[in-house]
Order: structure tokens, then C-alpha cells, then sequence
């Protein structure tokens, strides 16, 4: 399929995070782009505040007259439509170029230098520090990324053609459509059972991925992940690069790095967090790579601003502080609240966690309860189904009563705006990739009012 030939693209599903900023993408370029999603969200109304169309209801009569001709349109779709979609369902009747999102970016990027970022976790977080590293330093990128990226208020940053930055999802095995120069992977926990089966499955896929990168060199992984030949990163480890001093000064985490007995010294993070360290420290070692200097990395970590829904602060004063994390897997629920207790020790932290997906909660429930039960309190609402049908008991009861907080509670989403204003904590975290997200404006406009 060549590009050039397509001037409409149909996106189903636009409104996910990756589908996005290939909507933009396509916009950015000149192309005529509109959509459909079940539900608008703030991304959508992003997205349509910059000239994208996008209609909620699925039904043949939304698809105007200019997307019909199928030798210059192109429909981009998200594995999490189902069958049944009547667009969708057009569209292949009638013989369209029809794409899931990672075959379109494979194509994108395909002609590219090319940076990936994977891993079960971090690798939005990764992937947006060497992103905003690149940019700053004016190298010639695009960024396509799963998180919308502080500062910069999109999830495509970047206008250069020569190098692209991309998350490597491992959903539905993604990444093995794209072609990586530079590539890191920066953990292979077992997540998506319920398209992978089993863990060593998963394993294996990360594998194949890695084997893309035939330079090592060119290819950086977490130490401690097996089966995966690269140059191993640590944090406080022993790894050829491995990050260690670490500390806090005038509110910023700073550490060092020694890369491959090179010392870096004094490099600077306004992200909490061990794991955001090892996050950076891949960042460094992939720009260093590209090519960039000491000087540019440093400079660009120490003003890179976080991005939306990862350890986001909402509200932050000496009587309230209010945080906002996609954490939606025990490995990221531990390191969120790793972090939130390396800076507030001496405070009482509540968590508000909405499951998601029924597989993902029964697959690792007791790794939940776990990392649940770190946190003070916990408010756990019911489980967001996304595009799954309820699994028989499967369901938040199960979860809640294998949690060994002091205090917990199980809320229905609608009681939960009440039940904080009634109960405003001292340090609140909001946590899940579901449909709460949509609500940490109205939770944050309550609290504000309250204090």
C-alpha cells in the first residue's frame, strides 16, 4: 500500500490512545481524516477541537459520501471493535484497504529510523522522555505515543521525517509490525492472557521482537529479563549501564550513570519513582545511540514535564495532594505506590482503583490485592469491562476481600465523588485505565471546593 494514494482515512476506534496520533498524523499530512467511537471522551473532543470529525453511533449513514470510493480510502481499526460493527462490516464488503492500527504504523515508520520503546510497563513513559529528548534537542523525529505528553497537549509530537519514536505494544502482538534501528525492552511481565494464553507465550513474543535489533549495541533491556540478548540497564545493579546515587535535591529525583564505565553524573528527573529512573536510564542509552550528547540528554530529562494520567498531579498543596495514574497492572500499582510513599512517609495515602478487564482481574487477583493492600486506604469501584462480556464470578467483591488495608471499601462509580467530599484524604490517588479517568476533573473541582 502506498500512501500517497490514499487522501481519506476511516478510523474505528479513534479515540484509543495509539489510534490518536495516527488520526493526527494523517491530519498533519493533508489527509481528509474522520472516525467513530462509542463514546466521547477528552481525547475525542481533542481531537475534534482540531478539525477531525467523529460521530458515536454506529450506523451505515455516518459514513459520508467522500469516505466511500475504495481506491483512496484507507480504514484504520482497533482490535477491540467487534465483529458485529456495521462500518466496519461495509467496508469489507466492499473491498476496502482495511488496516489495524499497527500495520498502518509499520508502514508509517517502515522507511524511517526508527526508535521502539516496548515493555508490559513504562514504555509510555519511556518512550515519551526520549521523544521530548529528541525534539529538544532538534533532531528530526516524530513521536507517535501512548500518553499525552505535558507540555505539549498531544500524543504526536514532533514534525521531522527523518527518525520516528514509537510505543511497541505488545497488544495482539503489535510490534511485530514495526521495523526498529534502536529498540529497548523494558520488561516482559505477563499481561494480555487473554490474547497470549500464557506467560511464557508473551515471553516468546517480546523475544521475536528483540531478535529485529541484529546490532546488540543497539538494543537495551531491563536487567533481570531473560531470554533476550541486549545490553543490559539497572538501577542500583550491575549492569554494563546502571543508574545509582540516587537522591533527591530541591524537590527533583537525581542520580548517576555509569554507561559501560562512562560516569554521568547529576542527572535530573521531576518524576518520583525508582522505576522512572530505569525508565530515563533507557531513554539516555537509546538518544546517546542516536547520537545525541550528555549535555542534551540531561537537559532535556531535567525539563521533561510527565505526561497525562502517569503520576500526574491534580492537586498539590500542604493540606491535599491529589494524583492521577493509568496503573492498571500489579507491577504498576507496586511502583506507584513505591513512589508516592518515598515522597509523602509520614501521610495517610488512599487509592482509588477501577479494575480492568475481567481477564486481567482474575488472571492476577492475588498480585492485586497485593499491591492494593500497600496503600492505606483503598476505594475500589467495580470492574471496567472495556471490550470484554463479564466472566461468572469474576467481579470487585472477589478482589476487595482479598485486600489487607486498614480501610476499604467497594463503591459504585456514581458514589464515589460523594463518598471522597465526605471523606477528602490526605494524599489521594487516583488509579486505572478505565472510565475513571473521565471523572479526576469533577473529583478534583469537589475536592478544591471542599479545602
Amino acid at each position: 500500500m502506498n500512501l500517497k494514494d490514499i487522501h481519506n482515512v476511516f478510523f474505528i476506534g479513534i479515540g484509543g490512545i495509539g489510534m490518536s496520533a495516527i488520526a493526527r498524523y494523517f491530519k498533519r499530512i493533508g489527509k481528509n481524516v474522520t472516525g467513530y467511537d462509542k463514546t466521547p471522551t477528552q481525547l475525542t473532543h481533542e481531537l475534534e477541537a482540531e478539525g477531525i470529525v467523529i460521530h458515536y453511533t454506529d450506523a451505515l449513514e455516518n459514513i459520508n459520501e467522500s469516505y466511500r470510493n475504495n481506491s483512496d480510502t484507507l480504514v484504520v481499526y482497533t482490535p477491540a471493535i467487534p465483529k458485529e460493527h456495521q462500518e466496519l462490516n461495509y467496508f469489507r464488503l466492499n473491498n476496502f484497504t482495511i488496516k489495524k492500527r499497527a500495520e498502518v504504523l509499520g508502514i508509517i515508520t517502515q522507511n524511517s529510523f526508527t526508535l521502539a520503546v516496548a515493555g508490559t510497563h513504562g514504555k509510555t513513559t519511556t518512550s515519551s522522555m526520549l521523544a521530548h529528548i529528541l525534539v529538544a534537542a532538534n533532531a528530526p523525529v516524530t513521536a507517535f505515543l501512548g500518553g499525552v505528553v505535558e507540555g505539549y497537549d498531544t500524543n504526536l509530537i514532533g514534525n521531522g521525517t527523518a527518525a520516528t519514536v514509537v510505543e511497541a505494544d505488545e497488544f495482539d502482538r503489535s510490534f511485530l509490525h514495526l521495523h526498529p534501528n534502536i529498540a529497548c525492552v523494558i520488561s516482559d511481565d505477563a499481561d494480555h492472557l487473554d490474547i497470549y494464553g500464557t506467560n511464557d507465550a508473551i515471553k516468546s513474543s517480546f523475544a521475536e521482537f528483540a531478535s529485529k535489533i541484529n546490532d546488540k549495541d543497539k538494543l537495551f533491556i531491563a536487567q533481570g529479563i531473560q531470554n533476550i540478548n541486549g545490553t543490559e540497564v539497572s538501577v542500583n545493579g550491575t549492569a554494563v549501564i546502571n543508574a545509582y546515587n540516587l537522591r533527591f535535591e530541591n524537590g527533583k529525583r537525581v542520580f548517576d550513570l555509569d554507561f559501560k564505565g562512562e560516569k554521568i553524573q547529576n542527572i535530573k528527573l521531576s518524576m518520583p519513582g525508582k522505576h522512572n529512573v530505569l525508565n530515563a536510564s533507557l531513554a539516555f542509552a537509546m538518544a546517546k545511540t542516536y547520537g545525541l550528547s550528555n549535555e542534551e540528554i540531561k537537559s532535556g530529562l531535567d525539563s521533561f514535564k510527565g505526561i497525562r494520567r502517569r503520576f500526574s498531579f491534580k492537586i498539590n498543596t500542604e493540606k491535599l495532594v491529589m494524583i492521577d495514574d493509568y496503573a492498571h497492572h500489579p507491577t504498576e500499582i507496586k511502583a506507584v505506590s513505591q513512589a508516592v510513599h518515598e515522597m509523602y512517609p509520614d501521610k495517610q495515602i488512599t487509592a482509588v482503583f477501577q479494575p480492568h478487564l475481567f481477564s486481567r482481574t482474575r488472571d492476577f487477583i492475588d498480585g492485586f490485592a497485593e499491591s492494593l493492600s500497600t496503600f492505606n486506604n483503598v476505594v475500589l469501584l467495580e470492574i471496567y469491562p472495556a471490550r470484554e462480556l463479564p466472566i461468572k464470578n469474576i467481579n470487585s467483591t472477589m478482589l476487595i476481600n482479598k485486600i489487607k488495608s486498614p480501610f476499604k471499601i467497594l463503591l459504585q462509580k456514581e458514589e464515589l465523588v460523594t463518598f471522597l467530599s465526605e471523606n477528602t484524604p490526605e494524599v489521594l490517588v487516583i488509579i486505572g485505565a478505565g472510565d475513571v479517568g473521565e471523572m479526576v476533573e469533577e473529583i478534583k473541582t469537589t475536592l478544591e471546593k471542599n479545602n
